[in-house]
């Protein structure tokens, strides 16, 4: 069993449960994030004005081999939120356009597509999705695709269900249908193996400061060669009819926001091999088999019936229980935290009100214990 307690900087009298929402940075990880930082302060002119692209282009690499594709379809993000507002905001939709999504969608995109129909026309779905099986998925979303779906846009993991949807046979039935494909995988690096070229989505958002362990506030988003064209700059800058131009608009348009700190951005790959070097693959096996173990546990001392009928398929290091109707979730959250030190988040979604358990390297089998005693006096 995995004990990597001591590579992490969190508050030891706290039981983090937590991680799905933003994340924990190794020691080794800080600490470069740290001398980038220096770098950056120790000359900044030398830093930001001729080193900037070369830095961030190496950077790109790391992270492209890592996700199985090259480093020109990819542009750093602060997070998911960003990169996928570029995306949709881009998209000539208007009126009699239908952009499908589903019921588990984040709530900050949720926001994004609803704004952007309110004020072009199109209508925005959140189509519910049927989870007695990944087929059933598959075919209760795809049911609600019509001759006006111009774009299907859906998690890979979801953040209020924590479910892992099916999205590779709904990206193949899209292109077939020329339906251009966005999917948000905020929780996927580090959690899930990514090969995005195969994959095949249009586009892709990701987070790295999620279950990569990066620094705090760095994503990408990911775009098919054949897409690019598309995707106009959120921010304006420099990049725009760049007088020194990288051979792709896409990295001119989207990369260089004006002076921001890059530290994040260039620690991506200490994150890479920190993972590798501690054996991940083994880390999320051990970290999923917790999970399914202590998702049984909840279960049982509830006894209600779980969002996912199994385990196998469905989740892999966050999951979800159900809580009793009758739970005040404000006041819950508020006890768990003051008087047993827990980190976990309760989520109300769709009426349906839920705890979500993220298991990360540095949680033991004692974290889940000490979840599940807090739960036995505090459902009591």
């Amino acid at each position: 069993m995995f004990n990597l307690k001591q590579y992490f900087l969190l508050d030891p009298s706290v039981t983090y449960l937590n991680h799905g929402s933003f994340g924990a940075t190794p020691k080794p990880v800080f600490k470069a994030y740290q001398r980038w930082q220096r770098e950056l302060e120790n000359q900044p002119v030398e830093f930001l004005g001729r080193q900037h692209d070369d830095l961030m282009r190496s950077s790109r690499e790391a992270l492209a081999k890592y996700l199985g594709t090259s480093a020109e379809n990819l542009v750093y993000a602060q997070n998911v939120t960003i990169a996928l507002n570029i995306v949709a905001r881009s998209l000539e939709l208007g009126a009699g356009d239908e952009v499908l999504s589903t019921d588990h969608e984040y709530g900050a995109l949720d926001r994004t597509w609803r704004f952007l129909a309110k004020e072009r026309g199109f209508v925005y779905i959140n189509q519910p999705v049927d989870l007695a099986s990944q087929a059933a998925l598959v075919e209760s979303f795809w049911g609600a695709v019509t001759t006006r779906t111009r774009v299907v846009f859906l998690s890979h993991i979801t953040s209020p269900t924590a479910t892992i949807f099916p999205v590779e046979e709904i990206i193949q039935r899209a292109r077939a249908k020329g339906i251009i494909t966005i999917i948000d995988g905020a929780h996927v690096p580090g959690q899930l193996p990514l090969q995005l070229d195969a994959l095949g989505a249009d586009f892709y958002g990701g987070n790295l400061h999620k279950w990569l362990c990066a620094p705090k506030g760095v994503g990408f988003l990911y775009a098919r060669p054949e897409v690019q064209h598309l995707l106009k700059p959120l921010v304006v800058s420099w990049g725009y009819e760049s007088e020194t131009p990288s051979g792709s608009t896409f990295i001119d348009q989207h990369e260089w926001w004006g002076t921001r700190d890059l530290a994040a951005f260039l620690s991506v790959p200490a994150a890479i091999e920190f993972q590798e070097q501690h054996d991940w693959v083994k880390v999320r096996s051990d970290c999923h088999q917790l999970a399914i173990e202590t998702w049984g546990r909840i279960n049982a001392l509830t006894g209600l019936t779980p969002l996912h009928r199994s385990a196998e398929g469905w989740f892999a290091q966050m999951t979800v229980s159900p809580l009793p109707a009758q739970t005040d979730m404000l006041a819950f959250k508020k006890r768990l935290y003051d008087e047993y030190r827990i980190e976990i988040p309760l989520i109300d979604w769709h009426g349906h009100k839920l705890i979500r358990l993220s298991v990360q390297g540095y949680n033991t089998r004692r974290d889940m214990n000490g979840l599940l005693n807090a739960l036995k006096k505090l459902l009591a």
